[in-house]
């Protein structure tokens, strides 16, 4: 968890208030260590911005968690509109 607080400017505190707030759970080791993804430190650092700009970590991790909806909403959304747009299939004729 230190190398973790390290590499994204934060504390072990921060993260595992970003754990206790649900943005990110990191698997553990067989020894009980915490392991995060590099998308895991990704999202820490876009929360540690958030609250470094004054939001509160449960807003700052709200937002980060509707932004990841829209941003997956938008991604099925263009997909169906491709597949939608997409000429018939001639086996389906």
């Amino acid at each position: 968890m230190g190398r973790a607080a390290e590499m994204t400017g934060t504390t072990a505190g921060f993260l595992r208030a970003l754990g206790d707030q649900g943005l990110i759970t990191p698997l553990r080791s067989d020894g009980g260590h915490r392991r995060f993804s590099r998308y895991q430190l990704r999202i820490a650092m876009r929360a540690r911005d958030l609250v470094d700009q004054g939001t509160p970590i449960d807003a700052a991790c709200r937002i980060i968690i509707l932004e990841d909806q829209l941003e997956e909403a938008l991604r099925i959304n263009e997909q169906l509109r491709r597949s939608a747009d997409a000429p018939p299939n001639s086996a389906d004729t």
